[in-house]
């Protein structure tokens, strides 16, 4: 009998920002199309069509629920129907207009390449997932195959987040919305942009203000929530601050503050990120919290445009599209070379790159767990993070790639293909260990999200945590309807205005005016509420304009129905 290695599981991490209503193109609505489109049904056709070939496709699925609120929404629903009748048509008029003017035979076959592709997504979310895919990812839940996790409720950024009731209210939203659409309660949750903070004496990088904190996982346990996930980075060490402590001043402060206080739990073992921990950093935590760690070696691999598999000259090249309809129709070719001179898509030597890449990807696994095994004597477990986006939104071919992975993975008798929900229910973890202050962005720091461009969006954020744990504390049971209809739509505001995507989109130029205007729309929405809420609470006569304006933003930002706001008040 073949000696088992050890374990494999796949994560992927699936989120978009709340866009409903606030935009459709360049930025906005089609950002969920696009994603729904290459990446969330074409996963879903692969999974599927693995099941009906008699395989049992296990890996971990995160579904934010700012995600799951927006795929569930008749909005979204109509909406894509319509893109995907667009990107239809936009093929047929390829086909035309390249007829007419005698393109090469291969780009005009490409069109018809475009037409099957979204004729089959179509018919898939139609015939087969009924309009709803997070339906569909629960039936793989249903069936135990696919471990689903939650996130914060609108992916806000725990570390960096002012108020414990910020935290605790962005994973109690994010657990009672899990319960709603998944019919049980989530096991695990992925923390947004892998933000973690221990538990310390934490000064407010705008404020100054200092005082005691708990740990991320303490909100965690405290909602039920059994493990989440970090970068190798942070459990491995390292002054993860680095270059960008020294350039900008309040992150400078931030790591001082975390460094002066942090001490390691001393332990007889060396860590290893292919093993899963326990991490509890105060004793009020109601119990200690797994987690496990992301595989640097696999993850360089995929992610990657230059030197993983994405960037391969055969695949389909993301950045250079055909308009009017934006379609593509040229390869990688070169990860550097010009636009013009990109070559011709030819999906006839797809598969056997396909096969290179994951026979590549297989071996790399089977090395990892082999050397982990002669090193300490035990099977680890190799687990393998990526945004879900990547994979057929940024690298078209990726979810094929994947089928193949967890195909031949499943195929090979020397690895356990599992996911992280029953890898810790067969292998519950009893080693505590510290964790260190940080994220997955750039530095393992908190840098993409605090710095000289977005330290303004924190100075609302805060302004807004302040103002909504008093008004919150003060009013959260009262039996007044209209009273409560306020308060709900101003934290609603809150969770969207601390959406951890403004500031990513900010630091990083991706949509820059944009993530801005979402900040400065959602803080005025607060604001106005607020004062709402103040006036008619105290008996002062609110403006019928004020009330169409209620009426209008909960049309608008129609997330989170069933909110509860206890866990909002200050304590």
């Amino acid at each position: 009998m073949t000696e088992i290695l050890g374990s494999f599981c796949l994560v992927l991490h699936s989120h978009l920002p709340w866009v409903l209503g606030h935009g459709v193109w360049p930025h906005g609505m089609d950002w969920v199309n696009e994603a729904a489109a290459e990446t969330y049904i074409p996963l879903l056709i692969e999974l599927y069509k693995l099941i009906d070939d008699g395989y049992h496709p296990k890996l971990t699925i995160g579904l934010t629920p700012v995600l799951c609120e927006m795929l569930r929404n008749p909005k979204f629903v109509d909406g894509f129907l319509g893109y995907l009748e667009e990107k239809y048509n936009a093929a047929l008029y390829d086909f035309e207009d390249f007829t007419e003017n005698k393109y090469k035979d291969g780009r005009i076959k490409l069109t018809k390449w475009w037409q099957e592709f979204y004729d089959r997504v179509r018919d898939n979310f139609l015939n087969r997932y009924n309009k709803d895919i997070v339906g569909a990812y629960k039936n793989l839940q249903d069936m135990g195959l696919v471990d689903i996790i939650t996130c914060g409720a609108t992916h806000g950024y725990a570390p960096l987040l002012s108020k414990d009731s910020s935290i605790d209210a962005q994973f109690k939203t994010a657990v009672d919305n899990y319960k709603l659409h998944f019919g049980r309660a989530p096991t695990g949750a992925w923390l947004p942009e892998c933000g973690y903070r221990p538990a310390y004496r934490w000064k407010n990088p705008i404020t100054d203000e200092e005082y005691e904190r708990p740990g991320v996982e303490y909100f965690l346990a405290k909602n039920g929530l059994k493990y989440f996930f970090i970068d190798t980075a942070l459990l491995l060490g390292g002054k993860s601050q680095g270059v960008y402590a020294a350039r900008f001043p309040l992150l400078a402060e931030l790591w001082k503050q975390f460094s002066s206080q942090y001490e390691e739990i001393p332990t007889s073992f060396e860590k290893s990120q292919y093993e899963p921990y326990l991490v509890s950093t105060d004793p009020s935590t109601p119990a200690p919290v797994g987690f496990f760690t992301r595989d640097e070696k696999t993850g360089i691999v995929v992610w990657s445009g230059e030197h993983g598999y994405p960037g391969c000259a055969e695949y389909l090249d993301f950045h250079k599209k055909h308009y009017p309809g934006g379609l593509r129709y040229w390869k990688v070719t070169e990860a550097k070379l010009d636009l013009g001179k990109k070559m011709l898509y030819w999906p006839e030597d797809i598969p056997g790159k396909l096969d290179e890449n994951a026979g590549h990807y297989l071996n790399l696994i089977k090395d990892i767990l082999r050397d982990y095994k002669d090193k300490n004597g035990r099977n680890g477990i190799v687990v393998s993070p990526y945004d879900a986006e990547l994979f057929g939104h940024w690298w078209f071919e990726g979810n094929w790639w994947l089928a193949r992975v967890l195909r031949w993975v499943e195929d090979d008798p020397e690895v356990e293909l599992t996911n992280t929900r029953i890898h810790l229910e067969k292998n519950p973890p009893n080693k505590v260990v510290s964790v260190i202050e940080g994220s997955w962005g750039q530095a393992s720091s908190h840098w993409v999200w605090l710095n000289e461009w977005t330290t303004w969006t924190w100075e609302r954020i805060y302004e807004c945590e302040a103002k909504s744990e008093e008004i919150i504390a003060k009013y959260k049971n009262s039996s007044d309807p209209n009273l409560l209809k306020i308060l709900k739509q101003m934290v609603r505001e809150l969770l969207l205005l601390q959406s951890s995507d403004w500031q990513f989109l900010i630091t990083t130029w991706s949509a820059r005016d944009y993530a801005e205007n979402r900040i400065a729309l959602h803080y005025e929405n607060f604001i106005r509420l607020y004062n709402m809420a103040s006036k008619y609470a105290t008996g002062q006569n609110v403006d019928e304009g004020e009330w169409h304006f209620l009426g209008t933003i909960e049309a608008l930002d129609d997330i989170f129905e069933a909110l509860d706001l206890e866990p909002f008040a200050k304590k």
